[in-house]
């Protein structure tokens, strides 16, 4: 019992720590000041955008992995899973040298269409959507591997097309993984920090997220660090809540 409430205190006495310094009474100015209502919003925009992405590209990734007959699905799942692992300042590195201006594909989007992707409010959605994709695809993977394909080969066997199987039985069936991993994916988006800085760079009303902004009022004004930082961490515990133990069953 000892070294289990040792690794409990550990982990909840910094944030124990967090709401004794809080200022609670300026709390209600600094909440509504300019500075924290930018970050705020451009974090909500951002997360929001980056997990609608997720959604387009991961659910069908997800599919890919889970029912799809490849060569190398192994190695696929590896590469997905790689931002899970990756420090996220090298996952902005590598953003760089592909998306940049002089990257592998940013010097075509830059040179035929005009568009710089580094230090842009897309720039900070891209990158979130980087480090957040994999919480998408390795929740709605478990959820389609413990699916019964059964409900699948009896609506092709009355005719159904894979679009129609997909949207009305396939997707219905394994909704509680898809939204578990949408949660997790905007929060993974919302708390991003090291790809969005070395990637969108940290430019005020632009790219400052909230991370960005905790970074930033901590050299200067403590207090407005704390803040931020509780912000957030109200919205972690939010995603925890929202995460019942209905939705993570159906993501495994």
């Amino acid at each position: 019992m000892l070294p289990a409430g040792c690794g409990l205190a550990f982990l909840v006495l910094p944030l124990i720590g967090l709401l004794a310094r809080a200022p609670w009474a300026t709390m209600p100015d600094r909440l509504f000041s300019v500075e924290v209502g930018q970050a705020l919003r451009l974090s909500l925009v951002c997360a929001t955008a980056a997990t609608a992405i997720c959604l387009v590209l991961g659910i069908p990734l997800a599919w890919v992995l889970a029912r799809a007959e490849l060569p190398g699905r192994g190695l696929i799942r590896a590469l997905v899973t790689v931002p899970l692992v990756l420090p996220p300042v090298v996952g902005g590195v590598a953003l760089l040298l592909v998306l940049g201006r002089r990257g592998l594909i940013g010097r075509y989007l830059y040179e035929w269409f005009g568009v710089a992707l580094p230090f842009t409010t897309a720039g900070v959605i891209v990158a979130e959507a980087f480090v957040a994709m994999p919480f998408l695809v390795i929740s709605v993977e478990g959820a389609l591997r413990a699916a019964d394909p059964r409900f699948e080969e009896a609506a092709a066997t009355l005719g159904a097309t894979r679009w129609y199987t997909f949207r009305r039985v396939t997707l219905p069936s394994v909704l509680p993984g898809v939204v578990a991993g949408a949660v997790l994916c905007w929060a993974r988006a919302l708390g991003e920090f090291g790809a969005t800085i070395t990637f969108a760079g940290n430019f005020p009303g632009r790219t400052t997220t909230m991370p960005l902004a905790v970074y930033l009022a901590l050299e200067t004004d403590p207090d407005a660090a704390i803040v931020l930082s509780l912000v957030l961490l109200a919205v972690s515990v939010t995603v925890l809540v929202a995460l019942r133990e209905r939705w993570i069953r159906g993501a495994i």
